[in-house]
């Protein structure tokens, strides 16, 4: 965990590939859009217990489309 440091989420749909591993790893925060299957963000700002899960969507992500600000 992060000991509660806020965290901030970015998402480039430009590069997105659609993997869905970040849909995966944190599904209370992405989702993929029905037409294109790319990454949806819906918590820009999401609450610090998700940091370590958040890390690992980071790096899953085969297209570098996620970036994480803490």
């Amino acid at each position: 965990m992060s000991g509660g440091q806020p965290v901030r989420i970015t998402v480039d749909r430009d590069r997105c590939c659609g993997s869905g591993n970040c849909v995966v790893t944190v599904p209370e925060v992405f989702d993929q859009d029905d037409a294109e299957g790319l990454v949806v963000l819906h918590q820009p700002e999401p609450p610090p217990e998700y940091a370590d899960r958040l890390r690992e969507a980071v790096d899953l992500c085969p297209a570098g489309a996620i970036r994480l600000d803490e």
